[in-house]
């Protein structure tokens, strides 16, 4: 089984180092989307050794870099891939909970709220009732079972990433996602991972930073997602690159996107 493990960066100097060393214990291959970073991630990435490296030359989003992820994973015939942020809230040991996870499903995630750990933290007040609500509403309106809507420590084979069709580029993504796993019906699992929030004053940036702002952007990605075409079923990927944009190869493993 080929397993490529994701892990989207932007501005994660801080942390990216001692990420992807954990990673490589449980992931012989890891693809870093670097989302357009200004704060030095460039250049420790550039002294690592072994890794896939997509660059977005400008900032585009979260849900922008895990497209760019679920593109390469397409092209390069994985088997299943694995997402995980590089802040420090996701546990790579947890990435062998994942892939076993994944033998009957087509989408396993991760959830903090399953069931609880010893070294669980307290989540914002704020992320966590937005957390509670969005996911009450998607079960609601899309017979999930959800227990965490916004979770980006996941695990997707290869014929879920062949028939999804994202294209929201912000935080909101996972939202889409789950809309559109529902009209297709795919196969979803969660298990339990930590709670952890290294830095509970971590923002989103912008209007997001509002907490009811948020909120309602979240509800307008559900609505969109819930009124595209019924076409988008049948899960067909016309274009297979960076939110169908032309990209650039510059080396053997590092890409550039527009």
């Amino acid at each position: 089984m080929h397993v490529l493990t994701a892990v989207p960066v932007y501005n994660e100097a801080r942390y990216v180092e001692a990420v992807l060393q954990e990673v490589r214990r449980y992931s012989p291959r890891i693809l870093v989307v670097n989302d357009g970073s200004t704060d030095g991630t460039a250049g420790i990435l550039a002294q690592q050794q072994g890794l896939e490296v997509i660059t977005h030359p400008v900032n585009r989003g979260y849900g922008a870099a895990l497209i760019s992820a679920f593109a390469y994973a397409r092209r390069h015939a994985i088997d299943v891939l694995v997402t995980m942020d590089c802040d420090g809230q996701h546990e790579p040991s947890r990435i062998p909970v994942l892939l076993e996870a994944i033998h009957d499903a087509d989408i396993v995630s991760g959830s903090r709220y399953l069931r609880d750990f010893h070294q669980d933290t307290l989540a914002p007040q704020d992320r966590r009732r937005i957390n509670a609500e969005i996911t009450t509403e998607l079960n609601r309106r899309f017979g999930l079972n959800l227990t965490d809507a916004f979770c980006g420590f996941k695990a997707y084979r290869r014929e879920a990433l062949e028939r999804l069709h994202i294209t929201e580029t912000g935080w909101g993504m996972p939202l889409q996602l789950w809309v559109h796993a529902a009209r297709l019906e795919l196969r979803i699992k969660e298990v339990g991972v930590p709670r952890l929030y290294l830095d509970p004053n971590r923002a989103f940036g912008g209007v997001l930073d509002d907490a009811e702002k948020r909120l309602a952007y979240y509800r307008q990605v559900i609505a969109a997602a819930e009124s595209e075409p019924r076409a988008l079923e049948r899960g067909t990927n016309k274009a297979d690159s960076c939110e169908a944009t032309p990209c650039c190869w510059s080396g053997l493993f590092k890409r550039t996107c527009p």
